[in-house]
């Protein structure tokens, strides 16, 4: 591994282009041709993840949304599919439908260091693009892993989120760069494209903040799709705001630490294995990751708190973006609300705390069910129930060597006769570190859960046959990807939305 320092530069230093960030994550991706074996396997690891939390949310109202929009744009050639649809449509808005799809419940793959990431959102518009130009799997696995590579990269080495910027900026250059890889391009071409798709999906972290909306689920599908077509653009010759990263008026001059800031990213080397996606976890529960630990933690305590009318308050101590993004220090009174949206619940720990201590599990639906959040005792745990951040677990969170990063906490417990029951847990029982790290039969075994009365048990066979030798795929055998469900009742799910331009 190589250190890059990034730092802004005025037009008048004419910086090269081989010293910016944006032609170094190019390098990176288009140099990208031995795979490791353990990054093969991670990758289609994750194929089988998103699958399945794409065909769970295929009648959810955001998902269904997405899927009219880009069905509504057919395909000029061989096109990309759609989950839930028959469809083959233009490539960029496959990567909307699906990337909305797979985003929508909260409930695929995370990486966390200086930022944020959900890595598996490269997925969906690399594997449209791969459909759409005939691409082989072996051409898609290259993909994914150079684009898992360049994100995990980027969010070790810059944090967007104390800016207030949401993350998406960093996996639209991931998936710009993963494009890059999976065609084959020349690095002047990904290089400008990972400018344009930064430079058009910069957003606030608005959309996590307060009553969080649907778009949550559409912002990283934005960055998918705006990374499409930052890359057809770059293929006809045209050009993008440069440096975008280090210029006077660019990136981290008005974005982030201003005109002296200064960040090292760290990338390897052209003969280097690429790894990154094995610094990377999926999600047991659906909720955000940092949930995780906390809803195992629960399941813990709930053997020794008995009734849970005797609480009287339950203090979390916890990491800095815990406390201050799902904890009780977001300042958020909507994190407090039984009427609040599933999108705001799953950002809101003292809720998912409750319902955890309550029910000893956790489900993607029931447990954000309207009538679950707003049962009364359900509600009187739950304001008994605040985050405090505590330096060390903050540390944790930042530790340097994985294996010791820690995204959990500490509960205390105090109960009305004054007694504290009190317990801790660093990660969650899923994450590599855990006490049940996720492997093949888990990654299946999830997916058979999600798809169940949705996919017939042969098809289920069928697309984890398929998933499992994607490294061996045809162009055509990528259509097996994406499970057979029952498209008429997706199709007369839809036909009960509002229509829109399209």
């Amino acid at each position: 591994m190589t250190e890059h320092h990034v730092r802004v530069h005025p037009s008048a230093d004419r910086l090269p282009r081989e010293d910016q960030l944006a032609w170094k994550l190019a390098a990176v991706a288009t140099s990208t041709e031995r795979l490791d074996a353990g990054s093969g396997a991670m990758a289609v690891n994750r194929v089988i993840d998103n699958a399945s939390v794409a065909v769970a949310s295929l009648l959810r109202r955001p998902v269904a949304v997405a899927r009219a929009q880009a069905t509504a744009h057919g395909a000029a050639g061989r096109g990309a599919s759609v989950f839930g649809t028959h469809a083959r449509v233009s490539p960029e808005w496959a990567a909307w439908a699906n990337g909305t799809a797979v985003r929508e419940l909260d409930f695929h793959d995370t990486y966390l260091a200086a930022d944020y990431s959900h890595p598996g959102d490269n997925i969906p518009p690399l594997l449209a693009v791969a459909q759409h130009t005939g691409r082989a799997g072996a051409d898609l696995l290259r993909g994914i892993v150079a684009a898992y590579e360049i994100h995990v990269a980027l969010v070790k080495g810059i944090c967007l989120h104390e800016h207030r910027i949401d993350h998406v900026a960093h996996l639209s250059a991931a998936t710009a760069c993963g494009l890059g890889a999976l065609l084959r391009l020349p690095t002047e071409t990904v290089y400008q494209a990972v400018q344009q798709a930064v430079h058009t999906t910069t957003a606030t972290r608005q959309s996590r903040k307060g009553e969080i909306s649907s778009w949550k689920a559409f912002a990283p599908a934005f960055a998918g799709k705006a990374a499409v077509e930052a890359v057809d653009r770059a293929m006809r010759g045209e050009t993008s705001p440069s440096p975008v990263y280090e210029g006077e008026d660019g990136f981290l001059a008005w974005m982030l630490d201003g005109p002296e800031s200064g960040y090292t990213v760290l990338l390897p080397e052209p003969g280097d294995p690429r790894r990154a996606i094995l610094d990377t976890y999926t999600k047991e529960h659906s909720a955000e990751y940092q949930a995780q630990a906390i809803i195992d933690l629960a399941r813990r305590l709930r053997e020794k708190t008995g009734p849970l009318d005797r609480v009287r308050s339950v203090v979390l101590h916890t990491s800095h973006h815990t406390h201050r993004v799902i904890g009780s220090g977001a300042n958020d009174p909507q994190k407090y609300d039984p009427a609040a949206s599933r999108e705001t619940l799953d950002h809101s720990v003292p809720y998912i705390f409750a319902v955890a201590l309550e029910d000893g599990t956790w489900h993607h639906e029931r447990s954000y069910a309207p009538e679950r959040a707003r049962r009364p005792e359900t509600v009187a745990l739950w304001r008994k129930i605040t985050t405090v951040e505590d330096p060390e677990w903050t540390r944790r969170y930042h530790h340097p060597d994985p294996d010791r990063r820690a995204f959990g906490g500490r509960a205390v417990i105090t109960l009305e006769d004054g007694s504290v029951i009190e317990d801790e847990l660093a990660v969650a029982d899923a994450h590599p570190a855990g006490a049940r790290p996720f492997d093949r039969p888990a990654y299946a075994g999830k997916f058979r859960t999600l798809t169940e009365g949705v996919v017939a048990p042969a098809d289920q066979d069928r697309f984890l046959a398929d998933a499992e030798r994607l490294a061996e795929l045809s162009s055509a055998e990528l259509s097996g990807l994406f499970p057979v469900v029952d498209t008429a009742a997706v199709a007369a799910y839809d036909a009960g939305l509002p229509k829109g331009l399209f």
